[in-house]
C-alpha cells in the first residue's frame, strides 16, 4: 500500500466497529442506526413468519383443499423444505450482510442482469406479503368486534374490513416512519406475544371444548372442497394438484424471513446474527406453528348429525371453530390475541419492505430512486415507507370484489383476491431466493463463506432449495377453483386467480426494461464508501 494511504488508515479505521467495517468493504458507508440486536433480527423475522397470521388467515385454504391431511402431515414435511432454504440463506447472508440481501447476492456472484431481477421479484413479494398480512390483520379486526357486537355483525362487508385494512396500513407506516428503534422493540416484544398467545390458545382449546376429534380424523381425514373432480379426494387430481393448493398454508406462512438480511445493516455482529436470525425464526415458527395447527384440528365441532362439522369450518374458517367451540368471550379473545399478533407481523413486514426498497433505491434500480433512498432524521427511510404502503394498497383493491363459490341459500365466500394476493408474495420471494441460492451452487469452493456456513452440504442444499421453488411456483399461479379456468364452461373473472397476470406480467416488463433501457446503465450494487478506507483495511 503507498505511503500516502497510511493517514487514511489512522484517521478513519479507528473509527469504524467491525460491522461498519465489513459494510465498508461491501461498499457502503454507515447510513443506518446500528442498534438491533442479534434477537430483535431473530424477532423481526418470526414476527413476519407469524404463526398467529398465517396459521388463521389461510386455514381455509389447507382445510378446504385437502382436508386435514394437508395441515397434520403438509405443514411439517413442507416445513422441512424451507428450512433448507433458510439454511443457504443463512449461508448468503453470513458472506454479505447488506440491507439490499436477496438482490445484493445475486449482483455479487451472477451480475447486474441476475441482481436486477431477484431485486424486483423481492421487492413485489415483499409488498405483496405487507399487502396480505395488513388485509388478514383487518379480516380479523373485523371478526373480534363482530364476535363481541351482533350490531357491528350485523352490518358486515366488503368495504368496511377494506377500511379497516387502510387504517392498519396507515398505522403501520406511521409507527415505521417515527423511529427504527422502536420497530426493533415491538419486534422483541412480538415474539413474546407469539410465544405466549400461541400457547394460551392451545391451553384453550385443549381444556375448553366440549369434546374433541380423533387422532384418526386429524392425521388421516382428507377431503376437496376446491370443486375439482367432483370432490373427489381419491384420484390423482386430489394428490397432484389440489393437495398441493393446500400446502399454500405452510409455504405463505413461512416466509420473509429475508428480513433477517435486510436489517443487518441495522445489527450488532450482522454476519452471525442475521444467519441465525433466518434459520431459528423458520425453526421456532416451524414447531410452534404446527402446535397451534393441531390445536384447530382437535376442536372442530361436530354438526348435528354427530359427525366433525367439515362444511362449517370449510366456510367459516378458525372463526368458527371458536365461536361453535368456546363461549362468546372466550372466541372473541382468541380472535383478538391473533389479531394483535398479525398488527406485529405487519409493521414488521413495512419494516423489511421499506429496507429492501431504501436499498435497491440506493443502487438507482428503482424510478425515483434519490427520493425512495432517503433517510429522515431518525435514519429511517421514511419516503420508502409511505411508497410501499401506496402500492400495497393499490394491489389490493380486488379485494372488494365478493366471490360466492357456493348457493345463494349456502353461499361459500372465497376471498379469491387475498389468495391471489398471497400467491404473489410466495412466488416473488421464493423465485427471488431462488436466484442466490442457485449462483451459489455453481459458483462452488470459489465462493468465501462468511463466519456462519454450510459446508460441503451445499451441494445438496441448494439443488434441494431450488427444486421446491420451482415446483411451488408452479402451482401458485393456477386457478384454485375450476372457474377460474378460461377452459371451464362457468368461468367467470371474479373466479382468476390474478397472481400469474402479476407475476408473469411483471416478468415481461422487467425483461423488456431490461432489454431496452436497465442493461445500459444499472451496474448492480453502488459504492457509497471511499474506497482508500476499504483499501487501508485491506492493506
Amino acid at each position: 500500500m503507498p505511503e500516502a494511504h497510511e493517514p487514511i488508515r489512522e484517521h478513519h479505521a479507528p473509527q469504524l466497529s467491525a460491522d461498519e467495517e465489513h459494510l465498508a468493504k461491501l461498499g457502503y458507508k454507515q447510513e443506518l442506526s446500528r442498534t438491533w440486536s442479534s434477537f430483535s433480527n431473530f424477532a423481526i423475522s418470526f414476527s413476519i413468519i407469524s404463526i398467529l397470521a398465517g396459521c388463521f388467515t389461510t386455514f381455509g385454504q389447507g382445510f378446504n383443499n385437502g382436508g386435514p391431511v394437508a395441515i397434520s402431515w403438509g405443514w411439517p414435511i413442507v416445513s422441512v423444505f424451507i428450512l433448507i432454504i433458510g439454511f443457504t440463506m443463512s449461508e448468503l447472508v453470513s458472506a454479505y450482510p447488506t440491507s439490499g440481501g436477496i438482490y445484493w447476492w445475486a449482483a455479487k456472484m451472477g451480475g447486474p442482469k441476475a441482481g436486477f431481477f431477484a431485486g424486483w421479484l423481492n421487492l413485489i413479494g415483499l409488498i405483496a406479503v405487507t399487502a396480505s398480512v395488513a388485509y388478514g390483520c383487518a379480516t380479523f379486526i373485523d371478526l373480534t368486534l363482530s364476535v363481541f357486537s351482533e350490531s357491528y355483525a350485523g352490518g358486515y362487508s366488503l368495504n368496511r374490513v377494506f377500511i379497516i385494512f387502510l387504517t392498519v396500513l396507515v398505522l403501520a407506516s406511521l409507527l415505521n416512519i417515527f423511529s427504527g428503534h422502536l420497530m426493533a422493540v415491538m419486534n422483541n416484544v412480538s415474539v413474546w406475544w407469539h410465544v405466549v398467545g400461541a400457547l394460551a390458545i392451545i391451553l384453550i382449546l385443549v381444556f375448553l371444548p366440549d369434546n374433541h376429534q380423533s387422532f384418526s380424523y386429524v392425521f388421516t381425514e382428507r377431503f376437496n372442497n376446491s370443486g375439482y373432480d367432483g370432490g373427489s379426494s381419491s384420484g390423482m387430481t386430489y394428490w397432484l394438484l389440489v393437495m398441493p393448493f393446500g400446502l399454500l398454508l405452510t409455504q405463505y406462512t413461512i416466509t420473509g424471513f429475508d428480513a433477517s438480511a435486510h436489517l443487518s445493516e441495522e445489527t450488532q455482529a450482522a454476519s452471525e446474527g442475521a444467519a441465525k436470525g433466518i434459520w431459528r425464526s423458520i425453526l421456532y415458527s416451524a414447531i410452534g406453528g404446527w402446535l397451534l395447527l393441531l390445536a384447530f384440528l382437535f376442536a372442530i365441532p361436530d354438526d348435528a348429525t354427530g359427525s366433525p362439522d367439515n362444511a362449517g369450518v370449510g366456510a367459516g374458517g378458525v372463526a368458527y371453530i371458536f365461536t361453535s367451540a368456546l363461549d362468546t368471550n372466550v372466541a372473541g379473545t382468541v380472535l383478538l390475541i391473533s389479531a394483535v399478533g398479525q398488527f406485529f407481523c405487519l409493521t414488521a413486514c413495512m419494516t423489511s419492505s421499506s429496507r429492501m426498497t431504501f436499498a435497491f433505491s440506493r443502487d438507482k434500480a428503482i424510478p425515483g430512486s434519490s427520493l425512495w433512498a432517503k433517510v429522515n432524521s431518525n435514519k429511517v427511510p421514511a419516503n420508502a415507507v409511505m411508497l410501499v404502503a401506496v402500492v400495497a394498497a393499490l394491489i389490493t383493491l380486488p379485494a372488494l370484489v365478493e366471490v360466492n363459490i357456493g348457493t345463494e341459500a349456502e353461499p361459500l365466500i372465497v376471498p379469491t383476491a387475498f389468495y391471489a394476493v398471497v400467491s404473489v408474495a410466495v412466488i416473488g420471494l421464493y423465485l427471488a431466493f431462488l436466484i442466490p441460492i442457485w449462483l451459489r451452487w455453481r459458483m462452488g469452493d470459489a465462493f468465501e463463506a462468511g463466519s456462519w456456513t454450510n459446508g460441503s452440504k451445499y451441494k445438496w442444499m441448494n439443488l434441494v432449495a431450488v427444486a421446491e421453488i420451482a415446483i411451488i411456483s408452479v402451482y401458485f399461479v393456477l386457478p384454485f377453483v375450476p372457474a377460474g379456468n378460461p377452459f371451464n364452461e362457468d368461468f367467470s373473472w371474479k373466479f382468476v386467480n390474478y397472481a400469474p397476470v402479476l407475476t408473469l406480467g411483471a416478468l415481461a416488463v422487467l425483461a423488456i426494461w431490461w432489454s431496452v433501457s436497465a442493461k445500459h446503465w444499472f451496474t448492480g450494487p453502488q459504492v457509497t464508501f471511499d474506497k482508500a478506507v476499504v483499501e487501508a483495511f485491506d492493506d
